[in-house]
């Protein structure tokens, strides 16, 4: 039997759960609303806990109870470190999306007050004018710019305590949930949106689709099949860097998780570092195809003696090939394959020298990886000789900012594959080319990061309450 609603949401991750949230909030009792989630957040991910129960000398683990009270709602942010970026430009450009500094602005801190409401510790990270000042002198050194970003570091054992907060919000507001149920398709009949799964079929009045990062090739497919307008988007491919914490504490004790963008000399792309975990964990992760990934996590209460961040390179490409999504698996697919199912650990020494690292190599490095279930293995077989170049220059000019960043015995793991889709074309109201369809989050192109996400969510939510005359205002 068809399930009927007002709103369908297609993903439970960041952007779909702040889209229900907005929707539930105001539209209570006057719409019915669904999240449909085929729970990738990530079920196919290495329990990290193997390694923090290590860490912290087997106590209990601290992520179980809310990863079952979620039964997989939340999306690959779940088992992040939760950093909220409080720029409209970082992680996305908000700003552009909207035409407004201010009205991006404004709804960055509103995103942020929700997680505040649902459990995220209050602690913001900013740093004062002289602070700024001296990060990006030494920016300049290397060539490249600093982005100084106010941020709020939830913690790996908090955000999915937040995500599972949310969720039992979302069921008290009537919100049905519909977790690990697999959208085949989404088709317009009429005024109505059927979207078929493989829990049967759902009719309903609008759409939003939100399928986040595990969800690119997806919706990829989707537009193609149902004729979305999209655009091509980008790529970042990178490694996952891994140093001792003592060679990136000067920085990441004014700010956590510094945003250092520069251009490189070899190629002019763009490079710059991402989601760096102060005294975190390097993770795997593995995707539907069974490829396979490296994130990183931190913790507020547990600690490694290392900080790792990903460096990545930003790959566009132009006709006859623009699909980024398929380069990027292909590339997944070959490092996966190299890494006999494991990702990919190299010492930077043995990648500029072009050999391979071996595990005798790897235990003599004064660095402790955090993530043993790897392969010693050479990245440069993987990955195109430019994302290699470019790479190389990167890590060089960031040693002038973090002197021993680029040492010999620095461990990078790969593949670090951030897939952000084609780009939904889209109104301001974030509207498809097909009436009341929707899109929101990473996996439509329009975000890079849990702020914009969110963000996008909020957006498509307030159209859609906007078309139904609710005024949010009264409230």
């Amino acid at each position: 039997m068809e399930k009927l609603y007002d709103v369908a949401i297609v993903g439970g991750g960041v952007a779909g759960l702040f889209a229900a949230y907005e929707l539930s909030t105001y539209g209570f009792g006057r719409l019915r609303i669904a999240v449909i989630e085929m729970g990738s957040g990530n079920p196919f991910r290495t329990c990290p806990m193997l390694n923090l129960k290590k860490l912290a000398r087997d106590r209990e683990c601290v992520l179980c109870r809310p990863c079952h009270v979620m039964s997989g709602v939340g999306g690959a942010i779940t088992f992040s470190s939760g950093t909220m970026n409080l720029r409209p430009d970082v992680g996305g450009d908000l700003d552009k999306l909207l035409g407004s500094w201010e009205e991006a602005e404004k709804l960055i801190q509103y995103v942020d007050s929700i997680l505040v409401k649902f459990g995220a510790p209050d602690n913001v990270y900013t740093m004062d004018y002289d602070q700024a000042s001296e990060l990006e002198r030494l920016a300049a050194k290397a060539g490249a710019k600093f982005v100084p970003t106010p941020q709020r570091l939830i913690g790996s054992e908090n955000m999915p305590k937040v995500i599972a907060n949310i969720v039992d919000y979302l069921k008290s507001r009537e919100v049905a949930i519909h977790d690990y149920t697999e959208v085949l398709d989404i088709e317009p009949i009429g005024e109505k949106i059927k979207i078929k799964t493989t829990k049967g079929d759902i009719i309903s009045k609008y759409v939003i689709i939100a399928p986040g990062r595990v969800g690119a090739e997806w919706f990829s497919q989707l537009a193609r099949k149902r004729g979305i307008d999209v655009e091509p988007g980008p790529l970042d491919i990178g490694v996952r860097v891994e140093v001792p914490a003592y060679v990136t504490e000067p920085i990441t004790k004014i700010v956590r998780d510094p945003k250092i963008i520069m251009y490189t000399k070899s190629y002019d792309d763009k490079a710059r570092t991402f989601c760096t975990n102060p005294n975190g964990l390097v993770v795997e992760e593995r995707y539907p195809d069974d490829s396979v990934g490296v994130n990183g996590e931190s913790f507020a209460t547990i600690k490694s003696k290392n900080t790792n961040f990903a460096l990545l390179v930003t790959v566009r490409l132009t006709d006859p090939f623009e699909d980024t999504v398929a380069y990027g698996k292909s590339i997944a697919r070959l490092a996966t394959k190299l890494g006999g199912g494991k990702p990919i650990i190299q010492r930077f020494g043995d990648l500029e020298a072009g050999r391979r690292s071996t595990w005798s190599r790897i235990e003599r490095s004064v660095v402790d990886p955090t993530l043993k279930s790897v392969t010693p293995g050479d990245i440069a077989m993987a990955y195109p000789y430019r994302v290699v170049v470019n790479i190389i220059e990167a890590l060089k000019r960031l040693d002038i900012i973090m002197p021993g960043v680029a040492s010999q015995q620095t461990l990078l793991y790969a593949p670090e594959i951030k897939f952000y889709s084609i780009r939904a074309r889209v109104t301001r109201e974030l509207e498809t080319n097909i009436k009341n369809v929707f899109v929101a989050g990473d996996g439509a192109g329009l975000s890079r990061g849990m702020n914009v996400a969110a963000a996008t969510g909020v957006i498509a939510s307030r159209s859609i309450l906007n078309r139904e005359g609710i005024d949010i205002e009264k409230y």
